[in-house]
């Protein structure tokens, strides 16, 4: 969600004094009308890490979208690649026939994949119909890569708090978020035109706000709702990434053993490369 310019306090973009310190990547790059994926977040990760290398530097790859983490760290899977055409035909007759019509298709061809998707998860339904009328393939047929690539040397780092320290730290940044000024961000991406349809918007912190269209809703209303929808996302994240491989979980605060890992990761490939006469 920090790759949608304007999009600041909801998403906790890094501030402004942090990214003249550190270099940050990827933020800011895509209006909020634009749909972003992990195929283009690993084709651009790709771009950068080069450069960052001649700098240098070691590239930190951060963030909690662990679909987005594992797709860069086990590449990406063979599905075939977007179809331009294709989408725009699938785009208009959801407009014309209605989404209700494209899940029925996507029902008959790709039964696995209707099971995965939501009803309003537009997105994930016209690329299911996508790949199966450019392959003829279902979606759901297609693997997922699950070993880690080989052209990169991987150091996973996992930060982790007890469950009740997290919710509060939660709690928290949602007040703090109102307190500078996300009701006012809102309001002004609604004045720029933006909607519930446009994936920018349908982030946590965001789409909790079309609530108040319904009537009944108040501020208040809104706040409880991203932070309980905050807490489920965080639950989540943790499902997921303890999925992983190989991951050394810390608690933040352990800045010591964080430390530590990461110097033995970079003395370790500096010897790979003074013994192989490459970069790891």
């Amino acid at each position: 969600m920090q790759a949608y310019r304007r999009l600041d306090i909801g998403t906790a973009k890094p501030s402004g004094e942090l990214r003249t310190r550190i270099p940050h990547h990827l933020i800011d790059i895509f209006e909020p009308t634009h749909q972003y994926n992990a195929g283009q977040f690993v084709h651009l990760a790709e771009e950068l890490i080069p450069e960052i290398r001649r700098r240098g530097n070691t590239p930190i790859l951060c963030g909690g979208t662990a679909y987005y983490l594992r797709s860069f760290i086990t590449g990406l899977p063979d599905s075939p690649p977007g179809n331009a055409e294709i989408r725009l035909e699938l785009k208009r007759e959801a407009e014309q026939r209605g989404l209700r019509e494209l899940l029925d298709e996507l029902e008959r061809v790709d039964p696995i994949t209707r099971s995965r998707v939501k009803e309003r998860d537009t997105y994930r339904i016209v690329r299911a119909l996508e790949v199966y009328r450019s392959s003829g393939r279902p979606l759901s047929a297609f693997t997922n890569p699950t070993e880690p690539r080989r052209d990169y040397e991987f150091l996973r780092v996992g930060l982790v708090r007890e469950r009740g320290e997290l919710y509060s730290r939660i709690e928290q940044r949602v007040e703090a978020m109102f307190r500078e000024g996300l009701v006012g961000e809102v309001s002004s991406l609604l004045k720029m035109g933006l909607d519930f349809d446009d994936p920018g918007m349908r982030g946590i912190g965001y789409r909790e706000f079309f609530e108040l269209r319904k009537g009944c809703a108040t501020l208040e209303t809104v706040k409880q709702l991203i932070k309980r929808n905050s807490r489920r996302y965080a639950k989540r994240q943790i499902t997921f990434f303890k999925s992983l491989d190989g991951v050394h979980w810390l608690n933040p605060e352990d800045v010591d053993s964080a430390c530590a890992l990461i110097r033995g990761f970079l003395e370790d490939g500096e010897r790979g490369r003074c013994q192989t006469g490459g970069a790891p």
